[in-house]
């Protein structure tokens, strides 16, 4: 197994044991040193009022995005926490599903800068509804 092999798995395990994202639906998707992607299908009972994706639901996965974007870049027995992100809401999350990724901007020994964004999409469509940044915390559990 290559090392970028075993980062996909770690990330894959990891994920996996995030109660939150089976609790809500989500999945894993593209998995790359340094990127990761969660999907989101639509589901009426995680919307506001209006309709739209809940703006804590589309923190939750940009969250888990940007972390595991970090974390794929981290060594066998470390683990990551989030320690800052902040968002900006450029447009109401509509549609049949939602994508969101993070990136590493800036990988670092302790702390990691990803910028992270949450996509709806719809009939071939894509609207950037969610970019922020997020600091990634390198932990090793006791």
């Amino acid at each position: 197994m290559t090392v970028l092999q075993d980062a996909a798995q770690r990330v894959r395990a990891s994920f996996e044991r995030q109660s939150i994202m089976a609790l809500i639906g989500a999945g894993l998707g593209r998995v790359a040193p340094g990127e990761v992607e969660i999907v989101l299908p639509y589901r009426a009972d995680l919307c506001q009022q209006n309709g739209f994706l809940h703006a804590g639901i589309s923190t939750t996965i940009a969250d888990s995005a940007g972390g595991y974007a970090a974390y794929s870049l981290f060594e066998p027995g470390e683990d990551v926490l989030s320690s800052e992100f902040k968002m900006n809401f450029l447009a109401p999350a509509r549609g049949s599903r939602f994508v969101a990724s993070g990136r590493v901007l800036k990988p670092g020994k302790r702390l990691s800068i990803c910028q992270v964004e949450v996509r709806a999409e719809d009939e071939g469509e894509s609207t950037l509804c969610v970019v922020g940044l997020l600091t990634a915390v390198r932990v090793t559990p006791r």
